[in-house]
């Protein structure tokens, strides 16, 4: 087996392991968003790992590792200290249990599993990158820097600026149209989609460079289809009812766009 093959067999199996540690620890403090605070970091460990086991060119992989690092890092972080300690229960999750009822615990355990499967998928469109030849930097390298930034900085911007707005208690019950979340409604989860679309510009020097657009389709999907919007709404709606629902009318669900009406 090959260094590369084998830097990603035994990080995937690293990743699901400490997946697997983090549902314990869910279970002891009775808190599944955990989970997504794993899925940061997991995803992070993984791509790093491919990226430095790689054979392409070196200043490649270390600017990709630094990027997809920090991204993991900052969101991880974030998550962490915003959405588990001293907070309550995601409203998704506290869904899914009550919906789940007696076998929740046990339904979680697979899904805790999947999100370890769902790191090791992101990390495959890593491959291109880590075995991309060309030399560093190029103008698409240069592009990549660009996207990366504007969607590191501004997936951070929406998060302080959806924080500040739900600590202010005369906000309580009212949604969030400060800043970013004028323009879209969901503006963090907008530039998390962007970012990804980093490391396509970094492959492209890759004959297999067209794998990593598997990255921003799979994470567009997931936002927009799975455990993203419809489940955020969902929530919203219900906390918030036709204060959401005028929200819904008049701003973009995803595409930073001016406002309707």
């Amino acid at each position: 087996m090959n260094p590369l093959a084998t830097a990603f067999l035994i990080a995937a199996l690293t990743v699901t392991a400490l997946m697997l540690a983090l549902y314990g620890v869910a279970r002891r403090v009775n808190k599944v968003g955990v989970v997504d605070v794993g899925w940061a970091w997991a995803t992070g460990l993984l791509a790093v790992a491919v990226l430095l086991a790689g054979d392409g060119d070196p200043v490649r992989r270390a600017v990709a590792a630094g990027c997809i690092g920090l991204w993991s890092l900052r969101l991880g972080t974030y998550l962490l200290f915003n959405r588990v300690i001293g907070a309550e229960e995601d409203g998704r999750y506290q869904a899914m249990l009550d919906h789940w009822g007696d076998t929740a615990w046990r339904k979680m355990f697979w899904f805790y599993l999947a999100q370890a499967g769902f790191a090791i998928l992101f990390a495959v469109p890593m491959l291109p990158v880590a075995t991309a030849p060309a030399p560093f930097p190029s103008l698409a390298d240069a592009a990549a820097l660009a996207v990366w930034a504007v969607a590191v900085l501004g997936e951070g911007v929406a998060d302080r600026q959806l924080a500040r707005w739900r600590a202010a208690p005369e906000h309580r019950g009212r949604t969030c149209r400060a800043g970013l979340w004028r323009y879209s409604r969901h503006p963090n989860y907008f530039f998390e989609w962007l970012h990804w679309w980093a490391y396509v510009l970094l492959a492209l020097s890759s004959p297999w460079w067209w794998v990593t657009l598997a990255a921003p389709a799979l994470m567009l999907a997931f936002l927009y289809r799975f455990t993203g919007i419809p489940y955020t709404e969902a929530q919203a709606l219900r906390s918030r009812g036709e204060d959401y629902r005028d929200y819904q009318r008049t701003t973009s669900a995803f595409f930073p766009w001016f406002p309707r009406g």
